[in-house]
């Protein structure tokens, strides 16, 4: 029998090399509902694969990222940026001698809950439904009731933190405000993910010719870099270097943040106001979003007046109408919403 080769625990024999203050599989929190360990996998790769595999990480790749149902082959879907988180916050943790297999997991799994249309779809549903919505909570009642016909993917206490808690609002990129991560992975995730939306939605603005290069403020761009891998290698360098603390190496620090320095912290927060400025509150992107948002209204109010038409699957996760219509409109895809809303049911309804 395989488990005769203890293939897991030599996987976590290695994680003893890692920085004392990196997460362990060995010693995790656990999962809601308990589960004989793999023989082959720690409990963070087994998360890991479990996110691959699930119907909403698939749908990823039809949900916009910014651009609403682009039509050219090269703008970033959720998935592609999901991708690239992963690569970055992985990065990062090797440099930093942290649990790599926690934060490819955290970061795989962080978008699951993002709404079609991006966060405009993300700001319409929290304008209907009562109770809010945000897609980190979205993402963890994926993961936690919604996946597997119901059964959830019963993931482990750690990566459903870091899910939850990788939000940040505009204000900073380090800011804490929305919820802090208890594992540094978790921290690791969530600058990740802010270095990979400012650097591809710069490139996608710039393909959709919003902006040029020459747009771009000089200040920010004399500090990171002008060209795309320049400024990803800036801030990632950066984070290494002020993070080093955390790593177990010299003079360990225990609690120290995963963080980057003043002068390239002001510049990345420079750029992303800039992309506030110049391309998510463009005047035809705008335009483009108030008619994504008329597409989530129309959908949300029509299978709230006629619950018997929603899926089956959705009947079993909530006594709720309301949540069952959320949980439904969230799972899909742009090009599907879009396709549901020129459906003369519901054209006739409005």
């Amino acid at each position: 029998m395989i488990s005769r080769l203890n293939i897991r625990q030599r996987a976590e024999e290695k994680e003893e090399n890692l920085s004392p203050h990196a997460a362990r599989s060995k010693l995790s929190r656990g999962r809601l509902k308990y589960e004989e360990p793999c023989a082959v996998r720690t409990a963070f790769q087994r998360d890991r694969d479990r996110i691959i595999h699930s119907k909403a990480f698939r749908r990823l790749k039809h949900k916009t990222q910014v651009f609403i149902a682009p039509l050219g082959d090269h703008y970033v879907t959720r998935l592609t940026h999901t991708l690239e988180v992963s690569q970055i916050a992985r990065t990062i943790s090797r440099a930093l001698n942290l649990n790599e297999d926690l934060t490819e997991a955290i970061a795989l799994g962080h978008d699951l809950g993002h709404t079609p249309f991006g966060h405009v779809g993300e700001e319409v549903l929290n304008e209907l439904y009562r109770e809010g919505f945000r897609h980190n909570e979205q993402s963890l009642r994926i993961v936690d009731c919604l996946e597997k016909d119901g059964q959830g993917l019963n993931l482990t206490w750690e990566v459903r933190d870091g899910i939850l808690n990788h939000s940040k609002i505009r204000a900073d990129i380090q800011g804490e405000d929305l919820g802090k991560t208890s594992t540094l992975e978790g921290q690791v995730c969530k600058v990740a993910d802010a270095i990979a939306y400012i650097n591809h939605d710069i490139g996608d603005a710039i393909r959709a010719g919003i902006i040029s290069e020459n747009d771009l403020p000089l200040k920010p761009i004399s500090v990171l870099g002008r060209f795309h891998s320049q400024r990803i290698n800036t801030m990632v360098c950066d984070i290494v270097e002020n993070s080093w603390a955390v790593t177990g190496y010299g003079n360990s620090i225990k609690g120290a943040p995963i963080c980057m320095s003043p002068q390239i912290l002001e510049a990345t927060n420079a750029l992303r106001e800039f992309l506030f400025e110049r391309v998510y509150n463009w005047h035809a992107a705008q335009k483009e979003a108030e008619k994504a948002k008329e597409v989530v209204r129309l959908i949300y109010h029509y299978f709230n007046k006629h619950e018997d038409e929603l899926p089956r699957e959705y009947h079993f996760h909530s006594d709720e109408t309301e949540r069952r219509v959320v949980d439904y409109i969230a799972g899909m895809t742009d090009q599907y919403a879009l396709r549901l809303a020129e459906e003369s049911s519901l054209t006739k309804s409005k």
